[in-house]
């Protein structure tokens, strides 16, 4: 808003009834302060105003105000003024302020004060235009509130205008004055022209560094602020505690210890680390360079503490990966008496969150209403993004649908929440509602929508995603990038997502993780060691991941020796202990490749007790190798740590069922039966025409499904004339001749029937499977593609399969 466009008065404050006719001269002139008599200051009134400590208490001292004749006398009306502002009644202190003819300046200044406090800054500027009009002197003081009001309102234009009254009114020399316009352009964000003003003063307090200083962190330029702080000295003052304040923030920000530790010295050479504020920023600053434990040190050593000092200890240990300490934290503060913030709630949800702890989630839920803080939209996206990791998504989604005023977070926060529980319609249906309602997409919710897409392995839709992204203008963002290599390579175009990695100017560790990962899960173990070999020459160190992606990759592409190089330098190299995950990958790479015992021999010599990854592998690589003896022992093993898991029942039965033991398979099948475990029914997805067709083993319910048995019946005398032997030994209790009808029904043949009956010759097929290829339809689909030239793509459970002129990108290792 222009100040020379302002009203002369604000829309709260009553108009002077002389605003209708001339002013007199007497209004213009102002008088100046005159003689208080002895009786009026000394009246037990004044003393009471001088005592009063609310409004409560000032309402019932007006009336003797009254009573006693003073209400028209200067100090009172001035002091009346001056309290009604202080506890933000402007109403009732224009109505003393507008009936005073004759006006000293200073109840002007005192009402300006009390808008820019309590009112909005429109109002505060049509009085700040009044005062003008008025023939008001300004003062500094008037400039400073003014400034404050518009940086705290981010308001640059109307901060620019005050600024040339400022000059203009004779103050650009004022150091007071000048410190304000220094802070008016850094809240802002107009550090450019902030640092100007600052540059081009003539002298500088400590104040105004403070000011400077604080500017830049806040702004995100922390090494901009690290930089002054030498300056400082330079100019012969010493950084006090709220310089400290100040600088800790961009120490955090940088992650540098080393600076954080100097600076925690000059703090106790100075005699600050008892210092509430300064022992939080500290506190701050050691959780988020990851030096947690010596934040509890602090922390503990405190003899007081703010909520914000818990905030910040709650949140150092939720970010170092200690949820169980930031619960236990959350529960002391509790019975210490300090109410929680929405700060502290959004922090031990994220804690609920990472341990699945629903019970606790819903309890931190319960103070949310209590504590009146549903009405808290960023609350409430903590909330849905609670219960969507502790698998609650119908709960989280009833809060988002009764959620007043969605920010893009809260869209985030829903999207990411089905693609976690793997709704992939529900995520992506929300993202187009999203966009129908012309919410703009950022970075964030594109990081959650693409992974949704990569699920479902829809080349088409990863087009259109890639072609969002560009229109948005985050194709240079490496988060983005790198969920669209992960897609494409999801999606079956590896040599897509490779030229996508190539063609980005950044990449962080994860986009290595993804492409090495991308070149195992399709078989291509040689590209992923040579990729990973590069990564080692830049100045990306691997992290745990990066060798769970190579450990894989070498698993799923017969690499043993290399892997087991690979394994040992994780830690002989870059210090990382192998996980569970790592023990397990290292399992399958030998169990893969049919050194059993040398498997088992590794998981009795683990340093850790094994877990179900471990064992799974086991199991796994046993049904594979027709290991009956292993398998039994490591089935014995998944039973006790996982007993209601009926897919690894399903695996140890099928061990007997090659084995010819139909006893043990009875007994296993009977178990199953008591405990109500059922086999994970096969499907297969295919996309045609921005349509996803399911199938299930044997199923009837499609439209097409005479077309595709009959279709199915022709190909497969087709493919059993260019030397296609159907196995039957999985299946047993049937005639041979039935045997092969149920081995014709598998969902990922009723799928390539579907793609193949509904496209064009030289179509790609590309198929989803909810679990790992059987080893029939990997036969018979080599067998498809030699006799209809055509290309299938099948991603199954673990890795991808490029079928092709009758052979398979796996070797048929896998």
């Amino acid at each position: 808003m222009s100040l020379q466009l302002l009203p002369f008065a604000s829309t709260q404050l009553p108009p002077s009834p002389s605003h209708s006719k001339q002013l007199p001269s007497t209004f213009r002139s102002f008088s100046q302060r005159t003689h208080i008599p002895a009786h009026v200051y000394k009246h037990p009134s004044a003393i009471l105003l001088e005592l009063c400590t609310s409004i409560k208490e000032l309402h019932q001292i007006l009336p003797l105000v009254i009573k006693n004749g003073l209400y028209n006398e200067e100090l009172f009306q001035t002091k009346l003024v001056s309290l009604f502002c202080n506890y933000g009644s402007l109403t009732e202190a224009a109505r003393v302020f507008e009936p005073i003819e004759d006006k000293l300046e200073a109840l002007y200044h005192t009402m300006l004060k009390g808008y820019a406090k309590n009112s909005s800054l429109d109002a505060a500027l049509s009085f700040f235009c009044r005062m003008r009009h008025d023939s008001v002197r300004p003062v500094v003081y008037n400039f400073t509130y003014l400034l404050k009001l518009c940086g705290d309102n981010f308001d640059i234009r109307s901060g620019k205008e005050i600024h040339g009254q400022l000059i203009t009114s004779g103050f650009s020399w004022n150091l007071f004055a000048m410190t304000g316009v220094v802070n008016m352009y850094a809240k802002c964000r107009q550090m450019d022209d902030a640092y100007k003003m600052f540059d081009r003063m003539p002298e500088r307090d400590l104040v105004c560094w403070n000011t400077i200083i604080s500017g830049f962190a806040q702004n995100g330029l922390a090494k901009v602020a690290l930089e002054l702080v030498p300056r400082i000295f330079e100019e012969g003052h010493r950084p006090d505690w709220i310089t400290i304040v100040s600088i800790l923030p961009a120490v955090a920000d940088m992650r540098s210890l080393r600076i954080g530790k100097a600076i925690h010295g000059y703090v106790i050479r100075a005699g600050f680390e008892s210092l509430v504020n300064v022992s939080t920023a500290l506190v701050d600053m050691y959780s988020k360079c990851e030096s947690v434990g010596t934040a509890r040190v602090i922390f503990d050593g405190m003899s007081s503490r703010t909520v914000v000092t818990w905030n910040s200890m709650i949140d150092g240990c939720v970010q170092s990966g200690e949820p169980e300490e930031a619960m236990v934290l959350f529960q002391k503060m509790m019975h210490e008496g300090v109410q929680p913030t929405d700060v502290t709630l959004m922090e031990v949800l994220h804690a609920c969150s990472d341990l699945g702890n629903l019970e606790q989630g819903k309890f931190v839920h319960k103070l949310v209403d209590e504590l009146k803080l549903n009405s808290n939209v960023s609350v409430m996206n903590s909330l849905i993004s609670m219960y969507s990791k502790c698998k609650r998504v119908d709960i989280a989604a009833n809060l988002f649908e009764n959620l007043q005023n969605k920010t893009v977070v809260s869209w985030n926060a829903m999207i990411l929440g089905y693609a976690q529980n793997g709704l992939l319609n529900e995520a992506l249906n929300s993202f187009c509602e999203m966009q129908s309602r012309n919410i703009k997409p950022d970075s964030f919710t594109l990081v959650s929508v693409i992974p949704a897409l990569a699920e479902l392995s829809i080349p088409r839709q990863a087009k259109w995603i890639h072609g969002l992204v560009i229109r948005r203008l985050l194709d240079k963002n490496v988060f983005v990038m790198t969920a669209l290599v992960d897609m494409y390579a999801k999606c079956g175009a590896i040599h897509t997502a490779r030229k996508l990695f190539d063609m980005m100017s950044e990449r962080h560790v994860i986009t290595w993780n993804a492409m090495i990962d991308a070149y195992g899960t399709h078989g291509l173990g040689k590209a992923a060691i040579e990729l990973f070999m590069e990564m080692q020459r830049g100045p990306i160190k691997p992290n745990d991941i990066t060798y769970l992606c190579v450990l894989s990759a070498c698993s799923h592409s017969g690499m043993v020796e290399e892997g087991l190089t690979y394994f040992a330098s994780m830690e002989n190299d870059y210090g990382l202990e192998p996980s569970m995950d790592h023990y397990g990958a290292m399992v399958d790479l030998l169990g893969r490749a049919g050194r059993l015992n040398e498997a088992w021999y590794f998981i009795q010599k683990m340093p850790i007790e094994p877990g179900i990854t471990v064992y799974g592998a086991m199991l796994g690589a046993c049904k594979i190798h027709k290991n009956v003896e292993l398998g039994e022992k490591a089935a014995n093993k998944l039973f006790e740590l996982n007993p209601d898991e009926g897919g690894y029942h399903v695996l140890l039965a099928n061990i007997y069922a090659t084995a010819s033991m139909w006893d043990k398979l009875a007994e296993v099948r009977t178990m199953m039966r008591k405990k109500g475990l059922q086999k994970t029914p096969g499907c297969s997805l295919v996309e045609l025409r921005n349509e996803i067709h399911s199938f299930y083993s044997g199923s009837t319910g499609h439209p097409q499904s005479k077309r595709i048995y009959a279709f199915l019946e022709t190909l497969v005398d087709k493919i059993k004339a260019a030397g296609y032997v159907p196995d039957t030994n999985s299946i047993h209790d049937v005639e041979d001749d039935v045997k092969e009808q149920l081995l014709n029904t598998h969902s990922e043949k009723l799928a390539i029937a579907y793609g193949l009956l509904n496209t064009i010759p030289g179509t790609t097929i590309h198929i989803r499977k909810n679990l790992r290829v059987c080893g029939d339809c990997h036969n018979a689909t080599k067998y498809i593609t030699l006799v209809t030239g055509r290309e299938i793509i099948v991603r199954d459970m673990h890795r991808f399969h490029h079928f092709k002129n009758g052979a398979c990108s796996c070797g048929d290792y896998w």
